[in-house]
């Protein structure tokens, strides 16, 4: 059947309540107006391509359990999309609901479809990064319609979000000159596009004709996810002029989005100090009017390479706390590699406990259920129990089985010594035996 609007905000905006809409209610224990009515608001984005057929929907909100993106996706160095793929179907069994592909390398297009035609996850992408790929020319020779006409292919392809570095202008160029940053632009994508305006001359294109980009995703029902390239890439750039004027023209871009019904995401920090990132995400909520917060991190200190999933998921769980929405992973091979599949597994893990200690302070309904039952396991013993509510259960039961206990209802550490099964014996009266 036919349907009458073009993107999720258009039909919120209506009061129509749509298929997706539904599936994210029902997902989230709300009803399935108050769903439409934050759509409707900007205050959830529901990524959902109207060609992503096989997508399963997913709500980004900072009032929904807080989501997770996984970044992929070949490069020069590291070629192999067979690989990728294994990272792909690893992250949706281990329940990311959104992928990345940020492919550098090779035909770009059949591993971005195939994404879009078995991948149950949103799919995200940065068209920037794949215009030199697809056109073979170097970036000084691309046009504006040439990375325009990209974003178009990414949204025909079935990509539900796409990151744009729309924010920074030639007038950027300036700030970044006169204020010294240590790590100047670390945005990948934004590097990219200060480089095509230094030396071509001209405006950012992604900001020059926006209007048209907000058309080609509202054609599709794409989200923009409003990049942030003056992110900081390390603690002593955290929260400069360049970071926070660009926040300012994205609440603008914002703005200019949903009068046009397209969903919008921005992208924020970083790198961060811990007691800096409660106030990054409420003056994103102020600016951005309750746009979905999607941070990279933050990471909380610059000097732990090979534990930067550690790190992101400090200063993730904080963000998410304090109003973020949306975390995308960081791994071990942060800052060093492109990750392998077991990088991918414990970058996942790390955002996932982020994630889901956010929810429970932000007393998302029912987040603190299967601690509960955890809790419950652990005091009668029921291994079997704490295996189906652990994040790894894999990894938790490999530990306990490497290390044996003589007696079931002890672990290896505390023996006969072991609190609950003191407590157990105690309230029911029995003998407790220790030697």
């Amino acid at each position: 059947m036919e349907r009458n609007y073009k993107t999720q905000m258009e039909a919120a905006r209506k009061g129509i309540i749509t298929p997706e809409m539904k599936i994210v209610a029902k997902k989230e224990y709300r009803t399935e107006e108050e769903i439409r009515e934050w759509v409707a608001k900007g205050q959830v984005a529901i990524c959902a391509n109207k060609n992503h057929k096989c997508l399963d929907p997913e709500g980004v909100g900072s009032m929904l359990r807080t989501k997770i993106n996984v970044n992929l996706g070949v490069s020069r160095d590291c070629k192999d999309y067979d690989v990728e793929m294994k990272k792909v179907q690893a992250a949706v069994d281990m329940g990311a609901e959104a992928i990345m592909d940020l492919s550098s390398h090779g035909d770009t297009i059949p591993f971005r479809r195939k994404l879009t035609t078995e991948c149950p996850a949103m799919i995200g992408t940065v068209p920037v990064y794949d215009s030199v790929i697809h056109y073979q020319r170097d970036l000084a020779t691309l046009t504006a319609r040439d990375l325009i006409d990209v974003v178009r292919l990414h949204a025909e392809d079935g990509v539900d979000f796409v990151t744009l570095h729309c924010g920074i202008t030639r007038h950027t160029i300036d700030q970044i000159k006169k204020h010294k940053r240590k790590m100047n632009i670390v945005s990948r994508g934004g590097s990219l596009i200060f480089a095509w305006m230094c030396m071509t001359g001209n405006e950012n294109p992604f900001y020059e004709y926006y209007d048209e980009i907000l058309d080609i995703c509202r054609e599709y029902d794409v989200t923009i996810s409003l990049g942030d390239a003056c992110r900081p890439g390390c603690l002593a750039d955290a929260g400069d002029v360049c970071q926070i004027e660009e926040l300012v023209r994205l609440g603008e871009l914002t703005k200019r989005a949903w009068e046009k019904d397209v969903q919008v995401m921005v992208e924020g920090p970083g790198h961060m100090p811990m007691d800096q990132i409660e106030a990054n995400m409420k003056i994103q909520q102020s600016i951005c009017m309750g746009a979905p917060f999607y941070v990279l991190g933050p990471l909380v200190t610059d000097i732990a390479p090979g534990y930067d999933h550690i790190t992101s998921a400090i200063g993730g769980a904080i963000a998410a706390a304090s109003g973020a929405a949306f975390l995308c992973y960081v791994t071990p091979a942060e800052h060093l590699a492109l990750p392998n599949v077991d990088d991918v597994k414990q970058g996942i893990i790390a955002s996932k406990i982020a994630a889901h200690a956010a929810d429970i302070a932000k007393k998302i309904p029912h987040a603190m259920d299967r601690d509960n039952k955890m809790g419950d396991a652990r005091r009668t013993f029921d291994w079997e129990g704490q295996w189906a509510v652990s994040i790894d259960p894999e990894t938790a039961k490999a530990i306990r089985d490497s290390r044996a206990p003589e007696h079931d209802d002890t672990c290896s550490m505390c023996g006969k010594f072991c609190a609950v099964r003191s407590m157990n014996k105690a309230l029911e009266g029995e003998y407790i035996d220790i030697l």
